[in-house]
């Protein structure tokens, strides 16, 4: 699981949570899921894919313009000369350039409430009078992991090293609780022996990824415009970081051979092995990409090769494939054409079950497409907005302050179709409170949190704003594990 930061006991999440998995299994009980929840606000139906604006331009960078799509705002992150998909910080001062292992995790069963409906296929099936029985589990995601200089500043220690546990344990019942936690994990890491940087130039310090472990995220998907801010060298140290803890990671690559492979995790349920293929790409880069000779270090979006990948996954024995795309336009609350394109393209192939889309800093809908394995539609969540950042309407606008986790619940039956069902839970960051990152139906419902300076008035407007976006009610219980973690398997 990682070093754990100096000055706090390991935590032991997993160890109780494969306590009660056990116990339920000796006592012949499983755990239920309360049912979902919803905020009580009135939501506007979501934007149809059909209808995506085509993808408008960037705000002013002066920071006068709106974004489209959205409310208007102070403006664009990053002050004048940010590049394009930058991920700023709204001239706040940020200085330039500065700054096949098995998980030993315990998860207990969903009830009834977190069944989903949804397509699949028959090379999904197991056949035969005494076949296991059917398999539910979960995946959760969450939007960028995004840390800029002030999200570093929260996290560091006294004696100079970081420690990111604190700013995101709110949401560890969730992380926890998933079968599978997949994060987006925004930017690279400082290579051994240079500083840790911030906006324009991310690289983060290792402890990040030891911080993602220790609340319990399974993996992270690593294709983005920052995946190659420290070159070669610090994506590589990155993925090497990502193994030392358990972590898998799907994106980037160190090798050939490891670009061209999925992320394989595997859950054992029900007498049966599950697995899972994480695929990723992006369709933004900022700069000149990967050097030449080494394409491969950065998986671009090319529909065509997502399939291929896709398929390959399956006809090796996976039983679900999810894809997370790193897309679309920035501060735009609807999906934009080329999200659209390239959704409805993975969907027509029924290769993929599950889309998480990243980039546009702010949430958009969750959607079903039609088409999917077995035809019955395939899932896609346009952007999950971010998960943690130092974005607010102080740099950029008020929607990036707020973004959602994804559930996915998934069943494999004994015989017959694989489906998946997708809700949604919104987060939302305290800038001024430390960086710390909360659920926001818990805020908008009355809980204080020590330290909170968010006031009513902006809590209740956030969480008006995102169920106005998302159109559909929201998930207010957090999963529960179904039995061990999953087995990171090597991408080569």
């Amino acid at each position: 699981m990682g070093t754990v930061a100096p000055g706090r006991a390991p935590r032991r999440r997993r160890r109780i949570a494969a306590l009660a998995w056990a116990a339920a299994l000796l006592t012949g009980c499983q755990g239920g899921v309360p049912g979902e929840g919803s905020t009580g606000a009135t939501p506007t139906p979501p934007p149809s894919a059909a209808d995506a604006p085509a993808a408008p331009q960037r705000p002013d960078e002066s920071g006068r313009g709106a974004p489209g799509g959205g409310p208007s705002g102070p403006g664009s992150p990053g002050g004048a000369g940010g590049p394009a998909g930058s991920d700023g910080d709204g001239g706040r001062g940020e200085p330039g350039a500065g700054e096949g292992t098995a998980r030993a995790d315990g998860h207990g069963a969903p009830g009834d409430d977190d069944a989903g409906a949804g397509g699949g296929r028959e090379e999904h099936t197991t056949g035969g009078d005494d076949a296991p029985g059917e398999v539910i589990f979960t995946i959760l995601s969450a939007g960028d992991v995004l840390p800029h200089h002030s999200v570093n500043v929260a996290a560091q220690r006294g004696d100079g090293s970081y420690d990111y546990v604190p700013l995101m344990s709110a949401l560890e019942p969730w992380t926890a609780g998933a079968d599978l936690a997949l994060c987006s994990l925004e930017v690279p890491l400082a290579p051994p022996g240079e500083p840790v940087t911030a906006y324009p130039v991310f690289g983060a310090p290792q402890e990040l990824v030891h911080s993602l472990a220790e609340l319990g995220w399974d993996g992270c998907s690593t294709a983005t415009n920052h995946a190659l801010d420290r070159g070669l060298e610090g994506a590589a140290h990155t993925l090497d970081v990502l193994d030392a803890v358990g972590l898998g990671h799907v994106g980037t690559a160190r090798r050939p051979a490891e670009a061209a492979a999925p992320q394989l995790y595997e859950l054992e349920r029900a007498g049966r092995r599950v697995v899972v293929a994480h695929i990723a790409a992006t369709s933004v880069v900022n700069g000149p990409g990967p050097p030449a000779g080494a394409e491969w270090a950065l998986r671009r979006l090319d529909v065509g090769e997502l399939i291929a990948q896709a398929a390959a996954a399956r006809a090796a024995g996976a039983d679900v494939v999810v894809a997370s795309l790193h897309w679309g336009t920035e501060y735009v609350l609807a999906p934009v054409a080329e999200q659209v394109r390239a959704a409805q393209a993975l969907a027509g192939s029924g290769e993929v079950d599950l889309v998480l889309g990243a980039h546009p800093h702010v949430a958009q809908p969750l959607e079903e497409l039609p088409g999917g394995p077995g035809g019955e539609g395939m899932w896609v969540a346009w952007s999950m907005g971010n998960f943690i950042s130092n974005q607010d309407v102080v740099c950029c606008v008020m929607e990036t302050a707020t973004g959602v986790l994804v559930t996915a619940t998934v069943r494999v039956p004994a015989r017959g179709d694989v489906t998946v069902e997708a809700g949604w839970t919104a987060v939302t960051v305290d800038r001024a409170g430390g960086q710390r990152v909360h659920l926001l139906h818990e805020l908008a419902a009355g809980a204080r949190p020590p330290g909170l300076t968010l006031d009513p008035a902006t809590i209740g407007a956030r969480a008006a704003r995102v169920t106005e976006v998302m159109g559909t009610p929201e998930r207010t219980e957090p999963p529960r594990p179904t039995g061990p973690g999953p087995r990171v398997v090597g991408r080569d």
